[in-house]
């Protein structure tokens, strides 16, 4: 099954070696998403509520380049390393999924990558419908079609078409 991977160009994807989010058919599963300020350090330290909302639109851009967004989301797992902060966090989920809530985690953890950072959010989602297969090029001889137009031939001028003559 083919898989669709999309990049935020964050200096640990190439580090660690992962990417932002993957594909495969119908599921979407997007990496532990930090509040990242896009310059290698943190988005709002100190502000459980921003950084979760940012953690959200990195997963939504994600979730955009693979066909989907948040309203697909079946699962979420939070990681918050100060769970007295856990109401802030969870507001900022309450207003991204109100209207389609999925399965949640939320796991106090000793530290994320800088110390700054109060949340990481990891997501899976399921999409109605895998992404529309490439068309495969016809083969072609001398212009013409390998197989005949109409398959199996139903006349004898269908028996012609395809033929090199």
């Amino acid at each position: 099954m083919a898989r669709q991977r999309v990049f935020s160009d964050t200096p640990w994807e190439d580090q660690v070696g992962y990417c932002r989010a993957i594909r495969v058919g119908q599921q979407i599963f997007v990496s532990g998403t930090s509040p990242s300020d896009g310059q290698g350090g943190t988005f709002a330290p100190g502000d459980a509520y921003a950084q979760t909302q940012r953690c959200f639109e990195i997963i939504q851009q994600a979730l955009e380049e693979l066909g989907a967004d948040l309203s697909d989301v079946v699962r979420t797992r939070i990681y918050v390393t100060d769970m007295s902060r856990w109401e802030e966090v969870a507001r900022a989920h309450q207003e991204r999924f109100a209207d389609h809530p999925p399965c949640n985690t939320t796991v106090a953890i000793p530290a994320l990558i800088n110390p700054d950072m109060l949340v990481e959010i990891e997501v899976e989602a399921l999409c109605e419908a895998g992404p529309a297969p490439s068309p495969q090029p016809q083969g072609m001889i001398l212009g013409r079609p390998i197989q005949p137009a109409s398959f199996p031939p139903m006349t004898a001028a269908d028996l012609d078409e395809g033929c090199l003559d």
